[in-house]
Parts: structure tokens; C-alpha cells; sequence
């Protein structure tokens, strides 16, 4: 009697990875790349997954040097060029960024967007997805 083979639709495939794996996931790869590619260490890090977005929350980012030139460089252009050159080495480093988010959600990103705060040396990093990765509940 021949074997019957069925592909099973997208739409019933079970996702690997819950919820709290994907966030958990996100953060040991934002904290490999602050520390190996940026050569930073950062005091706090949350990732959270609503529908189809990661947000990643970075704490006590700034270097003491970058704290330093915030406030000596006159009329706010210490801020300007932080902000510049943060935004570029993320720009640079979007490959790493985009692999590891895939590998992590197991979706592909679509976009990233990037901001950081120079009076808190607070990082916010914004993940759109082409779409949720439908984590599975966990178990009880």
C-alpha cells in the first residue's frame, strides 16, 4: 500500500518558542552585540513582543566619555553627534541585527528603528516583523 504524504498548512504549523524564549532570546542577542560589536556593556536590557514588533528596552548605556562629551561640546551639539554616530554604528550593524531577530522569532524583519536618550542613557530599539510569530502558550 503507498505511503500518503500531506503538507500540513502554514496556518497549523506550532511556533518552537514561547513568548518569554523569544523576549529572552532578543536580549542575549542585543547584549552579544552591544558587547561585541559596539564594545559597550549596558546595566539593563527588556525585549517585548506585541503582534508583529519587538521592543527592546537598553538601560545605563552611555559610556563614560560619551557622558562626557554630552556635556562639554557647547549648545547642544554634544548630543548631536552621540545620537549620530549611535544611529550609524546601529546602521552598520543592521545585518547582525536583522539575523539574529530572525533567528530568535523565526520571522523575518522588515524594519528597525533606533533611538537613544542622552540625559538617561536609555536605548530603545524598535523591531517590525512581516509578521507575528505566533509564539505557543507555555506550558503549565
Amino acid at each position: 500500500m503507498p505511503v500518503l504524504s500531506r503538507k500540513v498548512p502554514d496556518s497549523i504549523l506550532i511556533p518552537t518558542k514561547t513568548k518569554d524564549e523569544i523576549e529572552a532570546a532578543i536580549c542575549e542577542g542585543i547584549s552579544r552585540f552591544e558587547q561585541g560589536y559596539m564594545g559597550w556593556r549596558l546595566k539593563n536590557i527588556h525585549a517585548y513582543l506585541i503582534d508583529d514588533h519587538i521592543l527592546v528596552r537598553l538601560q545605563g548605556v552611555l559610556s563614560t566619555a560619551e557622558q562626557n562629551l554630552v556635556k562639554s561640546v557647547p549648545a547642544g551639539k554634544g548630543w548631536m553627534l552621540l545620537k549620530h554616530a549611535r544611529s550609524q554604528l546601529i546602521e552598520t550593524g543592521w545585518p547582525r541585527l536583522e539575523w539574529m531577530v530572525k533567528e530568535a522569532a523565526g520571522v523575518k524583519v522588515l524594519s528597525l528603528h533606533y533611538d537613544i536618550s542622552t540625559v538617561t542613557g536609555e536605548e530603545i530599539v524598535l523591531f517590525t516583523l512581516a509578521e507575528s510569530p505566533f509564539p505557543r502558550n507555555p506550558k503549565p
